[in-house]
């Protein structure tokens, strides 16, 4: 049974929930827009026997405070702030799409942090055309002035994102979830290439890898997190 708990982070209250004995080294589970923590629970208890697990709302999400103001590297400077609070000083981390962008953000402006790091089905840091999204009708457990703060971010990103990602030193698997998922598939695979120690794998199950083959996610990314660390050679990088 995960424990869900409330931190302040520089005024900022993050929920995380917490799984896994305490004593276990530390993995930390970033969801995508508009879902929160409880997104990994189906392939949490897997992690759980191993490591103690914190899977976080980012702001805007969940049970995470709803601030107002948003931008992915808000979020990124958030989870620095969870890792201190919680004296955290090297962590493993898994992130899905958007929270794998405030992955690599943290892993290359601050890779002592990373000890290991999972890009699950995550866009290349590359421009492309603008969409208008719709907010959907009813209640939303997320605030919605997320989604075009993101957006922005995510359809013009700072150039500067692309060229650190020569910066990350963390071991990095990137997850591609083939071409049933809408992120295209050579930019997941270019990601993997910029990111020095990076090798990409292919589960063809679309973008919500860890829902849709929960079981093939998790052995996949606890054979590379369980596994010892290899030369940063990119001969080594698997496809």
């Amino acid at each position: 049974m995960a424990d869900h708990r409330l931190i302040d982070v520089g005024g900022v209250r993050l929920a995380h929930q917490l799984s896994g004995p305490p004593d276990a080294p530390p993995l930390l589970m970033l969801h995508a827009l508009g879902e929160d923590g409880t997104d990994w629970d189906r392939v949490t208890p897997s992690f759980a026997r191993d490591w103690r697990v914190h899977a976080l709302d980012l702001r805007g999400h969940g049970r995470s405070d709803w601030p107002g103001e948003y931008s992915l590297r808000l979020m990124r400077d958030d989870v620095l702030g969870f890792l201190d609070a919680l004296a955290l000083d090297r962590v493993d981390l898994v992130g899905h799409s958007m929270g794998g962008i405030v992955a690599y953000l943290l892993a290359s402006a601050h890779p002592h942090r990373v000890r290991r790091l999972v890009l699950e089905d995550v866009p290349l840091p590359r421009p492309r055309e603008r969409t208008t999204p719709t907010r959907p009708d009813g209640e939303l457990t997320f605030d919605w002035d997320v989604v075009p703060a993101v957006r922005r971010e995510i359809d013009t990103p700072d150039p500067r994102w692309l060229e650190r990602l020569g910066e990350i030193t963390a071991e990095t698997l990137v997850v591609a979830g083939g071409p049933r998922s809408h992120v295209p598939q050579e930019g997941v695979a270019e990601l993997a290439r910029r990111v020095p120690r990076g090798r990409v794998v292919t589960i063809p199950a679309g973008h919500l890898i860890h829902k849709a083959e929960p079981v093939r996610f998790t052995e996949t990314v606890l054979r590379f997190l369980q596994s010892e660390a290899e030369p940063s050679d990119h001969a080594l990088r698997k496809t």
